[in-house]
């Protein structure tokens, strides 16, 4: 494929634009305070809005209809059925076998010291587990962007707009809870960074070493797979947390506006 090097360093900057668009989320924790748990529970309820949302509504849709153009109406969906599953399993198995970081021998003289650290404990590793999780969506996504805007320049730009404006949130499901368990605001800001940079990194990496493999099967089963994960991460941690931190109302008003949200850009340019 002979592609211009501007338009490869334009493809590549609209990519770049668009994962690191994470930070902008990233940001509102070095404005909150850390004991401000009502903020905390609206905003993980509202980033697990947006993961369920965009799942079911985008991903897993572009996923059916690259698998059914593949496979066939039925046995696409079944690919597809069966791939998002598969990625609930495997961000299951990672949930189950990483250790919590607690230390079994370690005791406290206060009670309370020791709750709060294995909440701190839970929401880090459930800041871990977002990140992972964006970090797995953003890699095909960002050869996606990267890959339009080398044929079509303006749907290149349209996809990057839409894809930074999902990414803002999605920075708030990584920097929020690593901040409030750690009190860290460069290390919240570091793994928020770090997934969105799994984009520009998707784009380079598949364009030199997946373009003459990479088809519709790979990018369906692929995109199913990432829907699973972030169903699974929304219900399973986020939600929760939600819930804990807050009152339960607090933490449905902030699911309904991340869906809100997500649902507003996916219109807006759709």
């Amino acid at each position: 494929m002979n592609v211009d090097i501007r338009n490869i360093m334009f493809a590549f900057g609209l990519t770049l634009f668009a994962g690191l668009s994470t930070g902008i989320g990233s940001t509102l924790a070095f404005y909150t305070k850390q004991t401000n748990k009502k903020f905390l529970s609206g905003a993980l309820g509202f980033s697990a809005g947006v993961m369920i949302y965009v799942s079911f509504i985008e991903i897993f849709v572009k996923a059916r209809a690259s698998l059914e153009a593949i496979y066939g109406a039925t046995k696409g969906y079944w690919v597809t059925t069966i791939s998002f599953f598969a990625g609930i399993a495997l961000i299951a198995l990672i949930d189950r076998f990483v250790p919590s970081g607690e230390n079994p021998h370690e005791m406290h003289d206060v009670k309370e010291m020791k709750e709060e650290k294995t909440e701190d404990t839970a929401l880090l590793r459930m800041g871990i587990f977002s990140a992972l999780a964006i970090a797995i969506h953003n890699f095909p996504e960002g050869l996606a962007t990267f890959v339009s805007a080398i044929q079509d320049p303006s749907l290149g730009i349209s996809i990057a707009i839409a894809i930074a404006i999902h990414n803002i949130p999605e920075g708030i499901a990584v920097s929020v809870p690593i901040y409030f368990a750690t009190g860290n605001r460069k290390k919240a800001f570091l793994y928020s960074f770090l997934s969105g940079l799994s984009e520009p990194v998707g784009a380079l990496l598949g364009y030199f070493l997946l373009m003459r493999y990479f088809n519709e099967t790979m990018f369906g089963v692929i995109f199913a797979g990432v829907a699973g994960i972030m169903v699974y991460i929304s219900l399973d941690e986020l939600l929760p947390t939600a819930e804990k931190y807050g009152e339960h109302h607090i933490a449905i008003y902030g699911l309904i506006s991340g869906m809100i949200v997500m649902a507003l850009s996916l219109l807006m340019f759709s």
